[in-house]
């Protein structure tokens, strides 16, 4: 269970994978925060819901993680803790996900890589009898 970062040309590609779909997408959103900031020295002190509905798992990946791009830029929260649980509801893919983290201090939580966006480049959704993995590139 994890994450890590493999060779791209240009931007980062983040490969994330987890006993269960929601798991790697956990993952996957911890491994964004990391390019960014050391998530480590985030203090879990503030929890958040989210809540994404998609078409399909990719469509629900990149949701899931723009959202918390967005919340991590306009409301400069850090986030270093992530449960996402996945469900279909009337044919849509939904997942309901709970962060934690406090307000993004640059002094503390240290500055790395802005990723400006999440894309759909050489995106992979991969579900086996042995875990879920998802990859996916980050614009930096």
């Amino acid at each position: 269970m994890g994450y890590r970062f493999l060779e791209h040309t240009a931007d980062v590609m983040v490969e994330a994978y987890g006993a269960s779909m929601g798991e790697a997408f956990s993952f996957a959103a911890k491994a964004m925060f990391e390019v960014m900031f050391d998530t480590t020295k985030v203090t879990p002190e503030a929890i958040a819901t989210v809540n994404v509905s998609a078409a399909d798992l990719e469509s629900l990946l990149y949701s899931w993680l723009e959202e918390l791009l967005f919340r991590f830029d306009v409301d400069r929260m850090a986030f270093s803790e992530f449960k996402f649980v996945i469900f279909e509801n009337g044919g849509k893919v939904k997942g309901k996900g709970e962060v934690s983290g406090e307000p993004y201090d640059r002094t503390k939580h240290g500055a790395r890589i802005e990723v400006k966006a999440v894309t759909y480049a050489e995106m992979q959704i991969l579900n086996s009898e042995s875990g879920s993995r998802v990859r996916f590139v980050l614009d930096v």
